[in-house]
């Protein structure tokens, strides 16, 4: 908070930079292997009532003939409370799209195929949350609006996911905060308590010491 307040000499700039860590933070396109007979997971941190789209496909060895039956791989997309929200059973492409129910982490795994001899799979995923989610071009032919209305209403949705996800970031800086508090009010009574059990051996040991060399007349 206090760092956005504090960018007044250059807002153009700063404006700049926000909306593209916003685009980049809310859009994942990715390539990436897999071994038949083993999963690979991509995780998305979400916030609640989020929109997000999700494409996936087998990238094709061999271009112009038909992708073979042992490229296949079986997807699904969970939320961290365990929701299912797409599942796709030995498919060779597919796409997913949903609002978050709740905040955290949003999973996609992939499960290629055990085949033999063993093959590796090339997968396109393409993962967009938020603004990034929405297809601006549909609702351009739909309303026949001009691009300056467009990007207006563009500028308008992503004013409002900054707003939305600075009261997510302090929401968890809350979250950080209460649990370090209940962290170090653990370690005060945990250290308190190694204290007082040193303090008792200590004092056990010397009694033991005492009636010891009581007991042998030394003292």
């Amino acid at each position: 908070m206090t760092t956005i307040i504090a960018v007044n000499q250059k807002p153009l700039l700063h404006l700049s930079l926000l909306l593209l860590m916003l685009f980049f933070s809310s859009t994942e396109s990715l390539r990436f292997e897999l071994q038949s007979g083993t999963t690979k997971c991509i995780s998305e941190d979400m916030k609640s009532s989020s929109m997000t789209v999700g494409k996936y496909s087998i990238v094709n060895p061999n271009e112009g003939y038909p992708l073979p039956d042992s490229h296949r791989v079986t997807v699904r997309v969970t939320s961290s409370h365990g929701n299912n929200y797409h599942y796709g059973d030995r498919v060779q492409s597919g796409q997913f799209a949903f609002v978050a129910a709740e905040a955290g982490d949003y999973m996609t795994c992939f499960w290629a195929v055990d085949s033999k001899p063993e093959v590796k799979l090339t997968i396109d995923l393409e993962w967009k949350t938020g603004v990034a989610a929405k297809d601006w071009s549909k609702v351009a032919k739909k309303g026949q609006v001009d691009v300056m209305e467009i990007e207006l209403q563009k500028l308008q949705e992503t004013v409002t996911s900054i707003h939305d996800e600075m009261f997510f970031l302090r929401e968890r800086e809350e979250e950080m905060q209460e649990l370090n508090r209940t962290t170090d009010s653990r370690m005060f009574w945990l250290s308190l308590l190694s204290l007082l059990v040193c303090l008792s051996v200590a004092g056990l040991q010397l009694w033991h010491l005492k009636s010891f060399f009581e007991k042998k007349k030394i003292i």
